[in-house]
């Protein structure tokens, strides 16, 4: 229960003002059809970060506890860094008009499936199925859900629910979780 909780916890707040909470206020304002959007969110990002999570496990059994240990805390580290740079979404990724059968359903999850690529949602997923390696499913499912209670409220509700967030405040919170795990992890805390 402890991954998922805190999978669902550093995605949720990661999230915030995340270049894919962007997409999906994008996603929202050109196709006003919510239903098809959540759910091709859901369906990306469950395919992303399930690969994401097998990475991170994979990881751990590749590298001794002792290197997995500094890599996981300078990554968290690392991590509470980006937090504190706004992310903003490049022109490349914006929505494109829906063409041929793929519709808003394909749209939305080809364009979020890549957008998530390198995405910080996505490394924290690795670093997180790493450090909770017997649990890379509670991992995915806790990412996945963090990543669904960021993004399906800034779909139903759009600008509206963007704007009136403290997104600095949110990113700081995030960033101060990161940087306590990678302390904990680099004293070995909870290993």
């Amino acid at each position: 229960m402890e991954a998922f909780l805190v999978s669902t916890g550093i995605v949720a707040l990661a999230e915030m003002g995340d270049k894919t909470q962007l997409l999906s206020l994008v996603l929202a304002a050109r196709y006003r059809k919510p239903l098809p959007i959540i759910l091709g969110i859901f369906i990306a990002t469950i395919v992303n970060h399930g690969f994401a999570g097998a990475l991170g496990g994979w990881i751990t059994h590749m590298l001794g506890a002792d290197v997995l240990r500094w890599i996981l805390g300078t990554g968290f580290i690392a991590m509470a860094g980006w937090m504190l740079i706004p992310d903003k979404l490049d022109d490349a990724e914006q929505a494109k008009p829906v063409k041929g059968a793929i519709g808003i359903l394909g749209t939305t999850i080809v364009a979020f499936f890549f957008a998530e690529m390198g995405d910080k949602t996505q490394i924290a997923t690795v670093a997180l199925a790493a450090r909770f390696s017997t649990d890379v499913i509670s991992v995915v499912a806790g990412t996945t859900f963090g990543m669904m209670l960021a993004n399906a409220p800034a779909v139903v509700l759009g600008d509206r629910f963007a704007n009136k967030m403290p997104i600095g405040l949110v990113h700081k919170i995030a960033a101060a979780i990161f940087l306590a795990l990678g302390v904990l992890a680099l004293l070995g805390v909870g290993g």
